[in-house]
């Protein structure tokens, strides 16, 4: 892909991936599936296998690259070791043959014919297949085709580093030019570059060059790469053991942790169940004890304003008759005194029998199943404020209507009680009455400015039964209670409802 310009644009992995999908979908969909097909077995394995598996893996590769690391430093070891020897034999025979080359252009033919027999005659010189001498700028000066000497060719790598004065080893491929009657015979040979130094100096006035057969290199490089894959094979495996060991232990361990956790959790979760389903009974059965609560004071009240009531009534009646008579008939020989009794004794009942109708009507609830929360609430205040003559500050949410007829008696009673504790207590200085929502509970304050108590000392006092009976009909539906009050710093009463 070329741009505008005519510049070549590498194209990104993705559209690679595209276009050898659209050249190749057959084999395109049927990798894409053995792909699949892996990842869903891998997935399927637990963490011990997965980790055997991987490490299995990455321990092949890792195997491998060491091995293959471990080959080529023991063979490149192999074939260094040989330049020494070399140096050592050109330093000791070959060198004193060539010491006219510090100053001549060649090799005097007693001394080219002395380096022929030295190859012969000597151990070394018998492994050695061929021999060269070259100067320092590239002109064989001697060699075992004497077609070759005299001719200058371009210096390779190793006769260069030679020349300065180092030993170089290497395979040689034989296929260099000076070396094309070698490569007839041979496939490949152990070339090696010797510096020849003339004596007493460090200058190199010549380069010698052997080739030696690879046969004992190639078997000893045979079998120290088979030592070393053996070693590195071994250890490799033994590693790999150990971590499988391990990891099968810890997965093991994993494992069991996991399913007593797994039933821990299991057990947790019934219980949360559970305690939610007792919650839930709790909050009914609080619900139900309110509505049985208010029908028992509703039937009690009932049970007073028919029965004792009405005996009163008509007690005070009769006492009513019997006065009148009296009064009408002032000549009736009748004691002064007992006519000042009876007339206490009648106002005594009719007292009582004004206090009884009261408990009775503050007994009885109204019909709170047709009224709302906002509807709730006005009643209670209005019904105080009539009761008691003072002023009530009242402020309602509208938000907050959606209350149960629990909630909605528990806020009547609530609010009754401690609009009562406001006056009989503070004398109904500053009352107030707060309702709104917040979320799911219904946040509710009364409030007076009167002398205020100390709040500790109260609570502990078990014959005021106001404060705690509010705490428990409020903690009854699932709320929270607190009083904030100081003395001097009025009262405040906080309640939250759940809705």
């Amino acid at each position: 892909m070329y741009n505008e310009e005519g510049r070549f644009l590498r194209p990104s992995f993705h559209e690679i991936g595209e276009r050898w999908r659209a050249l190749n979908p057959a084999q395109y969909n049927g990798r894409r599936s053995v792909l699949i097909k892996v990842k869903n077995y891998f997935q399927r394995l637990n963490l011990s296998q997965r980790f055997m598996l991987a490490g299995l893996v990455t321990l092949l590769g890792g195997t491998l690259g060491i091995g293959v690391w471990v080959e080529r430093q023991i063979v490149a070891g192999v074939i260094h070791r040989a330049g020494p020897t070399t140096a050592l034999f050109v330093e000791s025979f070959v060198a004193p043959n060539l010491q006219e080359l510090g100053a001549a252009e060649e090799i005097l033919p007693e001394h080219a014919q002395a380096l022929g027999k030295l190859l012969q005659d000597t151990p070394l010189g018998q492994q050695i297949v061929a021999f060269k001498v070259w100067n320092t700028r590239g002109r064989l000066l001697y060699a075992n085709d004497p077609t070759t000497i005299g001719k200058t060719y371009p210096m390779t790598e190793g006769l260069l580093r030679a020349r300065l004065g180092e030993v170089v080893s290497e395979i040689s491929a034989l296929d260099d030019e000076e070396n094309l009657g070698l490569g007839v015979n041979y496939d490949r040979l152990l070339e090696t570059y010797s510096p020849v130094w003339l004596s007493g100096t460090n200058q190199v006035i010549a380069v010698a060059e052997f080739y030696h057969t690879t046969d004992e290199l190639d078997a000893e490089i045979g079998i120290l790469k088979r030592r070393s894959w053996l070693v590195v094979g071994l250890t490799i495996f033994l590693i790999y053991l150990l971590l499988a060991i391990f990891v099968r232990n810890a997965s093991n361990t994993i494992t069991h942790q996991q399913r007593e956790l797994n039933l821990k959790v299991t057990q947790l979760t019934d219980l949360l169940s559970q305690n939610q389903e007792l919650h839930k009974r709790v909050s009914k059965a609080s619900a139900s004890v309110a509505l049985l609560n208010e029908g028992y004071l509703k039937r009690i009240g009932a049970e007073l304003h028919d029965g004792p009531a009405q005996d009163l009534g008509l007690s005070i009646l009769k006492l009513d008759t019997v006065v009148d008579r009296f009064e009408i008939n002032p000549g009736t020989p009748v004691d002064s005194k007992i006519i000042g009794e009876l007339t206490a004794v009648e106002s005594a009942m009719q007292n009582a029998l004004k206090e009884m109708r009261g408990i009775a009507t503050g007994l009885i609830l109204p019909q709170l199943n047709d009224l709302d929360l906002t509807d709730t609430v006005a009643h209670v205040v209005h019904k105080h404020e009539q009761q008691t003559g003072t002023l009530v500050a009242l402020e309602i949410d509208p938000e907050s209507e959606q209350t149960t007829l629990p909630i909605r008696i528990t806020v009547y009673r609530l609010i009754q009680e401690a609009l009562h504790n406001a006056y009989l207590h503070a004398g109904g200085a500053g009352q107030r009455v707060c309702v709104k929502s917040e979320g799911n509970y219904l946040l509710m304050s009364i409030t007076d400015t009167g002398p205020g108590f100390d709040v500790i000392k109260t609570m502990e006092n078990t014959s005021r039964l106001g404060l705690s009976g509010m705490r428990e009909r409020v903690e009854s539906v699932g709320g929270r209670f607190e009083i904030d009050s100081r003395p001097g710093k009025g009262t405040t009463i906080q309640v939250r409802l759940p809705l």
